[in-house]
């Protein structure tokens, strides 16, 4: 909240929905080739078909901030990558898996290059 305060600090982009890739893996190659790094936390792919839910995700950049009494260097935000699998009653799955959603969250968790301070900008 002190660095933040009410913003998200994730979204998921819906695989199902995006043309011209069929796969989580697919995905991370392209963010791989662009320069992105892939948070490898239990694995590139979190889940599997089985479990009705693959994910992914970025790792989040580190941000210096200055606060009152120093300038630290805080985690920004990430993006997810979701592919959701059938039901047997053919809807997408509309839940997430709690063992891949704490390997996601470690998505905070690496320590990437700093960042320039946007605090004096």
């Amino acid at each position: 909240m002190a660095a933040w305060g009410y913003r998200a600090n994730h979204f998921t982009v819906s695989l199902n929905h995006l043309q011209g890739l069929d796969s989580v893996a697919a995905m991370n190659a392209l963010l791989k080739a662009e320069g992105f790094r892939i948070n490898t936390s239990g694995g590139e792919v979190k889940g599997s078909p089985a479990e009705l839910l693959e994910q992914s995700s970025t790792l989040a950049d580190q941000v210096a901030l200055a606060f009152d009494d120093q300038t630290a260097t805080v985690p920004s935000c990430f993006y997810e990558f979701a592919l959701r699998y059938p039901q047997a009653d053919g809807r997408l799955y509309p839940g997430f898996v709690a063992a891949s959603a704490d390997k996601i969250f470690e998505s905070t968790h690496h320590h990437t290059p700093a960042l320039p301070d946007v605090t004096n900008s």
